[in-house]
């Protein structure tokens, strides 16, 4: 499965270190080897329609073996690549560009196909039972007449308590009943109750024939189901259990034992199915050392991730990230980037300042508060050492790492709480600036914010519900049933050919709202430059928090404040 370089790659420098899979820029063998296999995958005619749909491939830069000392230009005729794709292609897991999977579950004579059809049976014989004619003649039956004997016995009951009322009338309107007249009503009494428990009896020994009629196929539907369940849960048990996966080492652990260190604790479908687990399996089976990898989407962007054709991603987070840490274990990885403090030496730019609040110019890079790493550098931890003495949560709002521009920050808890309370009734404005990597072709219309409408050029307003992707942190996702409104509008202020220079006024403020806004096919369909989530990494993430507009929590004034992208 090993393939060499169509062209000469000895001016290439080899990695020092294998990359660092959840965040990285590819390296150039990688680039050379994701653009061969872009070649052969355009080759194959039959794919193309269902690769339209989108999927990804990923390459790893392998050296072969040699106990040997080697020369420089030995060494680089032992380096190729693999390939691979995520998931099954064209309804096989096998082909013979690609590496094989760690275990293939579709074998015709394997288990998980032959225990797939005992399952997919039970499904048939649920569906049947459940449209079946004489289970839905019963349950319909049943509903009527519950219904019916609810409606009869209440009819009973009124005509009951109306003799009983007369009854009394006729005892009270009279002097004197004789003892034989007394003695009637009683009887009449008596036979009308005795009346109703009859027709009671009756209805209930009914409804409970037509129960039990009903029951005996909901008994047999609950108990095909339980067993759909235990068979799915085990077949699925014993699938990530052949799913034995290797690291440098030598070490094996299957995705059970793996899994059972998360907050999880069992494996997310489609775990150990994904390029890179596949690539590094192969690797270490076949005694090759891995240099370094990429990963690249083919086809269009699903309905609600976004993806773009022919760009590089990281590895996703929930089916990956546990089973990498284990397979990367042996080798020398590159440092995760985004835990280095590239600011550390710089003073935090204060725009404004004055006895109750601060606005600062948070640099590009910089976390707004420290998260789970509790000593990472962050606005939070400057000012907390500037204001030692300020008191409540100070940060109001937050910026996404790679955002630069205006924050708000409140030196006391009751200030932090006035201007909280302005973002939750949305009074605070706010303005954007960025850079989109393309040209939208987004139909240009005019909207109107809250003062007026938005002067010139393209202008309009995005609407689309996010929520995180839980199988693939921090990434939102685009969801109509789950996600929680989220409103954009924008102004295009010029586009030459390549980008494309926007002005972003949110309405909301969701996690990654103006980057899933703008990348995603039914907002913009254009990401903004740098955005190695969405889009492709550059220099930096070209947006940047310009202006924001509040009322100010003590003095009740409206303060404006800006601060332009050095973009």
């Amino acid at each position: 499965m090993i393939h060499f370089f169509k062209q000469p790659i000895s001016h290439l420098e080899l990695p020092d270190k294998f990359t660092y899979p959840f965040h990285y820029t590819p390296h150039p063998l990688c680039v050379l080897a994701a653009e061969e296999v872009k070649e052969y995958i355009a080759s194959r005619k039959e794919w193309q329609k269902e690769l339209a749909f989108g999927k990804m491939f990923g390459v790893l830069i392998v050296q072969k073996e040699n106990k040997q000392e080697t020369t420089k230009k030995e060494a680089v005729n032992e380096i190729g690549y693999l390939a691979a794709f995520s998931g099954n292609l064209a309804g096989k897991n096998l082909h013979p560009y690609f590496v094989p999977p760690v275990y293939d579950l579709l074998q015709p004579e394997g288990f998980f196909k032959m225990e797939e059809e005992q399952i997919s049976s039970i499904n048939i014989r649920i569906r049947e039972l459940e449209n079946s004619r004489s289970y839905l003649d019963s349950k319909e039956k049943w509903k009527t007449e519950t219904e019916q004997a609810k409606a009869i016995l209440n009819q009973a009951k009124a005509a009951l308590k109306a003799a009983k009322e007369a009854r009394e009338i006729r005892r009270q309107s009279s002097s004197a009943l004789s003892e034989e007249e007394q003695a009637s009503l009683i009887r009449e009494s008596q036979y009308q109750k005795a009346e109703y428990k009859r027709l009671e009896k009756e209805w209930k020994k009914r409804l409970e024939e037509l129960e039990t009629e009903t029951r005996h196929f909901e008994t047999e539907i609950e108990q095909l189901k339980t067993e759909r369940k235990e068979r799915s849960a085990a077949l699925q048990r014993k699938l990530f259990e052949q799913f034995r996966m290797l690291n440098a080492r030598g070490e094996v652990k299957d995705l059970y034992t793996i899994f059972e260190q998360t907050v999880q604790k069992v494996p997310p479908a489609g775990a150990g199915e994904c390029a890179l687990p596949k690539l590094l399996q192969y690797a270490y089976l076949h005694q090759l050392k891995p240099l370094a990898m990429a990963e690249f989407w083919w086809g269009d962007s699903p309905k609600n991730e976004i993806r773009h054709h022919g760009y590089y991603y990281p590895s996703c987070k929930g089916k990956c990230e546990p089973i990498l840490l284990h397979m990367l274990q042996g080798l020398e990885v590159d440092e995760n980037p985004l835990l280095n403090s590239i600011h550390e030496d710089e003073e935090l730019e204060i725009v404004y300042e004055d006895e109750w609040l601060v606005v600062v110019n948070k640099p590009a890079g910089m976390l707004s508060v420290p998260g789970k790493a509790e000593d990472r550098d962050s606005v939070y931890h400057r000012l907390k050492k500037k204001y030692p003495d300020a008191t409540g949560p100070m940060i109001v709002h937050r910026l996404d790492m790679a955002t630069s521009g205006l924050l708000l920050v409140a030196k006391t808890k009751e200030v932090h709480q006035h201007l909280q309370a302005q973002f939750a009734d949305r009074s605070i404005k706010k303005r954007y600036t960025a850079v989109l990597d393309g040209v939208t072709a987004r139909t240009e219309k005019t909207v109107s914010t809250e003062k007026t409408t938005l002067p010139f050029g393209r202008a309009g307003r995005i609407n689309l519900p996010l929520c995180l992707n839980p199988l693939d942190r921090p990434r939102q996702i685009v969801s109509r049933e789950h996600g929680k409104e989220a409103i954009t509008e924008y102004r295009i202020i010029s586009e030459p050919e390549k980008y494309t220079r926007i002005t972003f006024y949110p309405l909301t403020g969701r996690t990654h709202q103006l980057r899933v806004h703008a990348a995603h096919p039914e907002g913009l369909g254009c990401p903004i430059l740098g955005d190695e989530l969405y889009g492709k990494k550059a220099d930096r993430l070209y947006l940047h928090a310009e202006y924001i507009e509040f009322r100010h929590p003590i003095s009740g004034k409206i303060l404006c404040i800006q601060k332009e992208a050095d973009f």
